[in-house]
């Protein structure tokens, strides 16, 4: 009985890997053309029989190593896709693994056949601060948990020109004014204020975040955080209906040390524009594209104390000052798109800073 169960859960865990490309299988969502943000996912072309057998058979004999309970939360972290809480799974990080010529640690393994095929280095990697191993060096065991991990989005140089907007800088600065949003919400423990739009229409209230996580999602199995499918819209839009069906998982906002992260959780890609994400030299600002399991540092709080958020001509009827991080879900905006500004996409995050 013992041997039926882990087997059977072996087998589950085989079937519930991530699709190569090639497969069939492979979410049309992870993929699209171009970006600023090299979360692309690289194409790999299908293994062939041989390689395919091996992978297998290595998979196979190393979880079969790891104990019952374990599977089960590799298991529920895997079929979920991350949508239900699942906790560390903890394992010696020094054991090797060897497929065709390449040798990769247990967990660039399991990261690998579970998460990105594409994975090469564990560099390009950020571990998820919800996770027990995050910010250790060098552990014994370490959590081998797929989604307690994203992709690093790196930005290319020169990125593709999403969107540019105008960018003033700061004289020395003194005392930072508050957004009317801010203001609005009363709040004073915040480090953030999330308002969430419909083309120009702000739906809901202002969400005023204190803890330093910060779930946004539409649709989550064991959702904690900003639940925009609670919302009440009257937008009968068919477009605004399909985005916003599509936010799912949504994002994770993190608070860090070196700044503010953002998660992308969903199937979709999301495009953000922040100061700190451009050059400081550059006069122009550009929108990011980034891709579903990537994450990119969306505000980063040495790069703010130099610089002022541009003022963006699709605010002029409702002026905010401070610093901000927009971000969109599924459809971008700027020179590439037939919407200029963010204010005509469909469904849109704003992100505002206590800078106190």
């Amino acid at each position: 009985m013992f041997r039926t169960k882990r087997s059977g859960l072996v087998r589950r865990l085989w079937r519930s890997r991530a699709p190569v490309e090639g497969d069939g299988e492979t979410d049309k969502g992870t993929h699209g053309s171009g970006g600023c943000c090299m979360g692309k996912t690289t194409k790999v072309a299908k293994s062939n029989a041989g390689s395919e057998a091996e992978l297998k058979a290595l998979t196979h004999s190393i979880l079969k190593k790891i104990k019952e309970k374990q599977l089960e939360v590799l298991l529920q972290a895997v079929e979920s896709k991350g949508g239900a809480r699942s906790p560390c799974l903890l394992l010696p990080s020094k054991v090797d693994t060897k497929v065709g010529q390449q040798s990769y640690s247990l967990p660039m393994l399991l990261y690998k056949v579970f998460r990105w095929p594409d994975l090469r280095h564990s560099s390009e990697l950020k571990r998820l601060s919800c996770c027990e191993s995050y910010g250790k060096i060098n552990p014994e065991l370490v959590c081998c948990n797929p989604h307690h991990m994203s992709r690093l989005c790196e930005l290319e140089s020169p990125p593709p020109p999403y969107s540019r907007y105008p960018m003033d800088y700061l004289k020395p600065p003194g005392e930072l004014h508050y957004s009317l949003a801010m203001q609005e919400s009363g709040e004073r423990a915040h480090w953030c204020v999330v308002a969430y739009w419909e083309e120009k229409t702000r739906v809901g209230r202002l969400y005023s975040v204190q803890e330093p996580s910060l779930d946004i999602f539409y649709d989550l199995p064991q959702g904690n955080g900003f639940c925009l499918g609670q919302l009440c819209s009257d937008n009968k839009s068919q477009l605004v209906q399909m985005v916003r069906a599509k936010i799912g998982y949504g994002i994770q906002l993190t608070r860090e040390p070196d700044g503010v992260w953002v998660y992308n959780r969903s199937c979709y890609p999301i495009f953000i524009k922040s100061a700190t994400l451009d050059n400081p030299d550059s006069r122009t600002l550009l929108v990011h594209k980034v891709f579903p399991g990537f994450s990119i540092k969306a505000f980063d709080y040495d790069k703010a104390v130099c610089l002022q958020r541009p003022n963006d001509h699709e605010f002029t009827q409702q002026p905010r000052t401070g610093f901000t991080v927009q971000i969109s879900f599924v459809k971008g905006w700027g020179q590439c798109y037939t919407r200029q500004f963010i204010s005509s996409c469909p469904c849109w995050l704003e992100v505002i800073f206590n800078t106190r």
